[in-house]
C-alpha cells in the first residue's frame, strides 16, 4: 500500500444533532467553503493522516491506541471523503487552489469575504447592526456627528479584529473616536497575516470591496512602500484574501466614510521569521520598510490615519493551554495586558514589544507586530485619548480572547 495524503490544517468545533456527536472540520485558508462533520472515529482516522501513513498503518494504529476493531474499508471511505472535499493535501487540492488562486488574481478587487458570514452583506441591514454595536452594552453610545472634514484626523488608532458579535462594542469606542475628528485622505491598515506566511509585510493593490463602499488603495504609496522592501511583497498577496483583521477595518471605514477614504493594507506575519527573538528595530528590513511608512504618514498633505486591526491575548485550552479559564487567569491576562499596553499609550513601539516578549509572548498576542508595525508609522503622535475600551470574549471552543481600542492624537 501507498501512503495517503496527509491532512491539511484544518479549524474544528464540536456539535451534536440528533442526540449524536460530531466534529465539524474547515479550511481556515477558505480554499474549501464547505464544512465537513466528522463521526468521532472519523476525525481520529483524519488526524492519523501524516503523509506517512497507509491504510493499514492507520489500522494498526487506531486498534492499538482503542483497543477496537477498523476495518480497512472504513479508513478508505474517510480518507476519499476528505480528499474529494480538498481537506488532503492531494493533486486535487491543487486543482481547487488554482482555480480559486487564477479566479482572485485576475480580480481588481478584494471581495468582501466574509460578508454574510461575519456581517449581514445587505447594506442597510448591516448599518443597522453596527449602529447597534454603538448602543449596545459596553459600546460608547450613539456614533458622534462626523467631525470637520478639514479638521486633522486621528493619528493613530488600535482596534481589535475580532468578530464583530462579540466584540463590536470595542471597535465602536474606536472608531467613535475617530469619528469626531477630520476625514482622512489616505488609511495605513495594519492586519495580522494568520497564515504566517515567510514574509514580514504582504502587500496588494486590490480594492477592498464592502456592502457599504469599496475602498480604492493608494497605488502609490503601495508602489513606494513595495520599492523598499527586500522581498517579494506580492508573492503572497493571496493571504488578503480571507484574511479578517483588515476586512473588518474596512468595513468599519466604509461605515464612517463610504468609498470617500482610500486606504493602505498591510498584513504582518512575523517580523522576525529568519531572526527569531530579535527585536524588529534591529532588523534591517523590517525597519527600512517601517521607516518608509512613516516618512509617508508624517506628510501632512497626505492626511494620514494609521490603524492596527489586532487582539491581544489567546488563552485557553482552545490556543493549546493545558488549563481551564477561570477568574485568576483573567485577571492575570487582564494584568500583563495593562502592562503591555502603557507602552502603546506612550506610542513606544519597541517598548510594547519588549513587553509582549518578556515571557516568549506566553498569552499569544496576535497583533503583536500589528501594533508594533502601527506605532512605528504614526511616530510621536500627540497625547493619547487612553484606553477607549479593554475587554475579552469567551471562545467557543474553550478559551478566551482580550483585545482593546486605543486613540492616539
Amino acid at each position: 500500500m501507498s501512503a495517503i495524503s496527509p491532512l491539511r490544517a484544518i479549524d474544528t468545533h464540536p456539535c451534536e444533532q440528533n442526540g449524536e456527536k460530531f466534529i465539524v472540520i474547515t479550511d481556515p485558508s477558505g480554499y474549501v467553503e464547505e464544512q465537513l462533520m466528522l463521526s468521532p472515529v472519523a476525525f481520529v482516522i483524519a488526524l492519523s493522516l501524516d503523509g506517512k501513513r497507509d491504510a493499514a498503518d492507520v489500522q494498526a494504529l487506531i486498534q492499538s491506541q482503542y483497543n477496537a476493531e477498523l476495518p480497512l474499508s472504513a479508513i478508505e471511505h474517510v480518507t476519499a471523503y476528505l480528499d474529494k472535499h480538498g481537506f488532503l493535501v492531494s493533486p486535487l487540492f491543487f486543482e481547487k487552489q488554482k482555480i480559486v488562486e487564477d479566479a482572485y488574481k485576475a480580480s481588481p478587487i478584494r471581495p468582501a469575504y466574509i460578508a454574510g458570514r461575519g456581517y449581514p452583506e445587505a447594506p442597510e441591514t448591516l448599518r443597522t447592526f453596527i449602529d447597534a454595536c454603538f448602543t449596545r452594552k459596553g459600546g460608547p453610545g450613539a456614533l458622534p456627528t462626523l467631525g470637520p472634514e478639514d479638521a486633522p484626523p486621528q493619528r493613530c488608532l488600535i482596534v481589535p479584529h475580532i468578530d464583530f458579535h462579540r466584540g463590536g462594542h470595542s471597535y465602536a469606542h474606536g472608531y467613535g473616536c475617530m469619528a469626531g475628528k477630520g476625514r482622512p485622505h489616505t488609511v495605513f491598515v495594519f492586519g495580522v497575516a494568520h497564515a504566517a506566511p515567510p514574509a514580514p509585510f504582504i502587500l496588494t493593490k486590490k480594492a477592498f470591496e464592502t456592502p457599504l463602499g469599496t475602498l480604492q488603495v493608494n497605488e502609490a504609496m503601495v508602489d513606494a512602500l513595495a520599492g523598499v522592501c527586500s522581498w517579494d511583497p506580492f508573492r503572497y498577496e493571496s493571504t488578503h484574501r480571507t484574511e479578517h483583521s483588515i476586512e473588518f477595518q474596512a468595513v468599519m471605514l466604509a461605515y464612517l466614510y463610504g468609498s470617500s477614504v482610500q486606504i493602505v493594507p498591510i498584513l504582518c506575519a512575523c517580523l522576525d521569521e529568519h531572526d527569531a527573538g530579535t527585536p524588529p528595530e534591529h532588523l534591517a528590513a523590517v525597519s527600512r520598510f517601517l521607516d518608509r511608512c512613516e516618512e509617508l504618514a508624517a506628510d501632512p498633505a497626505h492626511r494620514v490615519t494609521v490603524i492596527a486591526g489586532a487582539d491581544l491575548a489567546h488563552v485557553g485550552k482552545r490556543f493549546g493551554d493545558p488549563f481551564d479559564i477561570d477568574d485568576l487567569v483573567i485577571q492575570e491576562v487582564a494584568s500583563r495586558d495593562e502592562e503591555d499596553l502603557d507602552h502603546v499609550l506612550r506610542g513606544d513601539a519597541d517598548g510594547w514589544y519588549a513587553s509582549v516578549m518578556k515571557d516568549d509572548n506566553e498569552r499569544k498576542v496576535c497583533g503583536l507586530g500589528c501594533i508594533y508595525a502601527a506605532l512605528r508609522t504614526a511616530g510621536s503622535p500627540a497625547a493619547p485619548e487612553g484606553l477607549l475600551h479593554y475587554g475579552y470574549a469567551e471562545d467557543p471552543a474553550g478559551g478566551i480572547v482580550s483585545f482593546a481600542s486605543i486613540g492616539l492624537g
